[in-house]
């Protein structure tokens, strides 16, 4: 278990690295925004403690980042105790809350909550129009027959299937599949969404391109 700090406070990161190795986590540092959302890029973590005040952008302008590709449980560990800042951490993604000071215990505690609440989300099963996905195993069914997929075709699909009848937009899309390095990329979406449409051939699912805002799943 991987847990990233993003903070520049030295002192609080080597507070919360003692709490979370007593814990088992293996933990990773970042000073600023933009070093944490390259190490969440790169290294997956399975939770972020984020802190609001950082040098170089805003924590909540780091998360809105993050949240266009990932669903990670994200903890905000700030100074600021505002009702206003508060919402406006949790509209842009975020998981809990916790103020400055803080006891490590409650701390531990709300981490193991918010990856149990995710680990549940993760785990369960999508469903559509007779298209059933495991997350668990990464596997597809469609009307009850195994569906060969690649991994890639498996993300997109799984992106589609989660935002079912709604438009998922191409930049949600790229970064979610490919990562925020292959935003631009967008022939991408265009071969694996014929992959795509030839394996569900037969079934009452379409994917529609809108163009030049995105794709959408729906059941005919």
């Amino acid at each position: 278990m991987t847990a990233l700090i993003i903070d520049d406070e030295i002192q609080i990161r080597r507070l919360l690295r003692m709490a979370l190795e007593s814990k088992g986590y293996t933990v990773r540092e970042a000073e600023n925004g933009t070093l944490g959302l390259q190490d969440a890029v790169f290294h997956k973590p399975d939770v972020i403690l984020l802190d609001l005040g950082l040098p170089d952008m805003d924590g909540v302008e780091v998360l809105k980042r993050l949240r266009e590709w990932s669903q990670v449980p994200v903890l905000i560990l700030s100074v600021r105790d505002q009702e206003s800042v508060k919402l406006a951490a949790f509209d842009a993604g975020a998981d809990d809350y916790v103020t400055k000071p803080f006891s490590t215990a409650e701390l531990l505690a709300r981490l193991t909550a918010i990856q149990r609440r995710q680990g549940q989300d993760e785990t369960a099963c999508l469903s559509v129009g007779g298209l059933v996905l495991d997350p668990v195993h990464h596997e597809a069914t469609l009307n009850g027959q195994p569906l060969k997929l690649t991994p890639t075709e498996y993300a997109m699909l799984a992106q589609l299937v989660r935002h079912a009848g709604k438009v998922v937009t191409l930049k949600h899309l790229l970064r979610a599949v490919w990562g925020p390095q292959a935003e631009q990329q967008s022939h991408y979406l265009r071969v694996y969404a014929s992959h795509l449409r030839h394996k569900l051939e037969g079934s009452t699912l379409e994917i529609k391109n809108e163009p030049g805002i995105g794709y959408r799943l729906e059941e005919r």
